[in-house]
């Protein structure tokens, strides 16, 4: 007995010293990357505090913390939506006479990221097709409308239909050959079609004007009444956002919705009940285009200029950890993630030259802790293969 006890406490010792010398390892690895870029002081650093987390972690990990924290559920907004909705819009629509012009102008770029982020939550949370070149719908509507304003002299509302139309017949399409495809391969196809726009803009110099971009792009006017003053703006993309949200809600909650989670589900499930696949995923597609469409011509017209740099593989990845981190497939989860990841680097601006590993940091720990996003209310995230 003694002897099987010993052997046990051999054994345990053994993996947990494999365990210190793997956690070792890792941030040893880190701070080599780190050592040419901020010196030996600084890797050296890096190499104490990555040891210290991955042990914290162990040791939370151990003492069943963490399946604590996974466990936790955070009620649906809907359920409070008697009150903490009507608190919030009013507290929302006084933002600018309390804020200034620098803060309405974060909180307007998250405006439009939550569009941006709700588009892609049907494509990719209600319908499970992962799309990595969701800006190049983005790019499609703030092109649209750049060249209908400084080329042909068409202003921003009669252009707001015409860039949103845009977007979603590209993603209609995208999405009548890509469909025949599923996860990975149909991640490579989009992630290839993002990359086809940017380039197109990048060099059809006569439309888009090239790598220069297009400037001179005029801001909306409301019945005569100029919205160029950043307030005005703002409440142009709120009531835009609301509008998004009331109608994305309400399609969520109809016979579509309801389709699209079955074949997020389960395909052959939801086709052996009579669901017709193809076409609800193409709605999906095409839907969740559109609002990227209008994010796009909201961008244009708040930055007056638009350039292939903003439309990269990168914003396409931004988009999609916004909505991984609010929670993957709700609504509210979107515009949560969008906005902390926005206003985020914004707060850690003091330290610039760290902010990105700051942020990058809190998104490990967040998969970790809660894999299913903020507010979600999965165990992890998965896409359909």
């Amino acid at each position: 007995m003694r002897q099987s006890r010993r052997a046990e406490e051999q054994k345990s010792r053994n993996l947990n010293v494999r365990i210190l010398l793997r956690y070792c390892a890792t941030a040893l690895f880190a701070a080599l990357l780190f050592l040419p870029f901020k010196g030996l002081k600084a890797a050296g650093i890096m190499f104490i505090c990555i040891l210290t987390l991955l042990s914290v972690v162990s040791l939370l990990k151990k003492t069943k913390i963490i399946d604590a924290i996974k466990a936790i559920h955070i009620p649906e907004i809907g359920r409070f939506r008697t009150f903490f909705i009507p608190v919030l819009l009013i507290a929302s629509a006084a933002l600018p006479f309390i804020l200034k012009d620098y803060y309405i102008d974060v909180i307007i770029m998250s405006g439009i990221y939550i569009l941006l982020a709700l588009g892609l939550n049907i494509i990719v949370g209600f319908t499970g097709l992962l799309n990595l070149g969701f800006a190049a719908f983005y790019a499609i509507g703030a092109y649209t409308y750049a060249i209908l304003n400084t080329k042909i002299g068409l202003g921003f509302w009669a252009s707001l239909p015409i860039s949103a139309s845009f977007a979603a017949l590209a993603g209609l399409l995208l999405a009548i050959p890509a469909l025949r495809l599923r996860g990975d391969y149909l991640a490579i196809v989009t992630l290839g079609f993002g990359e086809i726009v940017r380039l197109v803009l990048n060099n059809w110099d006569s439309l888009t004007n090239g790598p220069n971009g297009i400037t001179g792009i005029s801001r909306p006017l409301l019945m005569g009444f100029s919205l160029a003053q950043l307030q005005y703006y703002y409440y142009l993309v709120f009531v835009i956002v609301i509008f998004a949200v009331v109608v994305i809600k309400r399609v969520e909650s109809s016979r579509i919705g309801r389709a699209w989670i079955a074949i997020k589900e389960n395909e052959i499930a939801a086709s052996s009940m009579g669901i017709n696949t193809t076409k609800y995923k193409l709605y999906a597609f095409t839907f969740g285009t559109f609002w990227a469409g209008i994010a796009g011509i909201l961008f244009s017209a708040k930055m007056q200029f638009v350039s292939p740099e903003s439309f990269t593989f990168m914003e396409s990845i931004l988009i999609l950890s916004m909505i991984i981190l609010g929670g993957i497939g709700n609504t509210y989860g979107a515009i949560i993630g969008a906005f902390i990841l926005v206003l985020l680097p914004e707060m850690l601006r003091e330290v610039q030259l760290y902010r990105m590993l700051i942020l990058g940091i809190g998104l490990v720990l967040l998969m970790i802790f809660r894999p299913q996003g903020i507010v979600g209310g999965v165990k992890g995230v998965h896409f359909r293969s």
